[in-house]
């Protein structure tokens, strides 16, 4: 029976992605991809040559009942994003959701994902977390960071280096600036680094190191005592 497959690509080195990932890749109909330029630099340095459509957060409303169609008409249709597990912090939600309401089977195999290795390599207590992707950029911010400043387990969140700053800023205002906090920045490649500490450190931090690459930001929750 055919089925979606859910692929999680490699978030920064191209070693990361399983044997598995590839032979599903290899053997599928077609390819969705969120930039197909992308994916192509994938997809060549494995040998697969597949059909490459384009499916992301601009184009997933309109043409999720298609793809749908066309895995119960009978093609193997796999989905991956430009790094990482699709649907998180990605597209792939709308097409699983009516891929189930069409009781189309769905797969997602284990793969990369950013904030694992982030929330492993923080030092904070990983055995209970609150995973908040990205903070909304306007409306409900403030309601969102108020809500989590009462948050036990630790907080996890995605940034852009654009706004990276602001939103520990925010963070230092919401939790106060002696919350511990560990921010590391370009998961799996070359220039992976880690920056632990209080708000109040990593803030000076950052503000003395122009903050590049894509961040992944790991908040003590309340009332916790922090190992140091």
């Amino acid at each position: 029976m055919a089925k979606l497959s859910v692929v999680p690509t490699p978030i920064g080195n191209l070693e990361d992605i399983t044997l598995r990932a590839i032979r599903v890749l290899k053997e599928a109909d077609m390819i969705l991809a969120e930039d197909t330029r992308t994916s192509s630099i994938l997809l060549k340095h494995y040998g697969i040559r597949k059909p490459l459509q384009s499916h992301h957060k601009f184009n997933e409303h309109c043409r999720v009942e298609r793809i749908a169609e066309r895995i119960e008409a009978g093609e193997n249709i796999a989905l991956i994003s430009d790094a990482g597990t699709p649907s998180i912090s990605d597209p792939g939600f709308l097409l699983v959701r009516e891929c189930i309401r069409r009781k189309v089977e769905v797969e997602c195999l284990p793969g990369a994902t950013a904030f694992v290795p982030a929330l492993v390599v923080s030092g904070l207590p990983a055995e209970r977390f609150c995973f908040e992707g990205f903070l909304p950029q306007k409306k409900g911010r403030k309601t969102r960071l108020q809500a989590l400043s009462g948050e036990e387990r630790s907080i996890v969140l995605y940034e852009s280096p654009f706004r990276l700053l602001r939103t520990l800023t925010q963070l230092a205002e919401a939790f106060g600036e002696d919350r511990r906090v560990s921010v590391s920045r370009e998961i799996s490649k070359h220039f992976e680094q880690t920056c632990r500490g209080t708000l109040k450190e990593v803030i000076a931090h950052f503000s003395a190191h122009e903050p590049r690459g894509e961040f992944v930001i790991v908040a003590d929750g309340i009332n916790r005592k922090a190992s140091h």
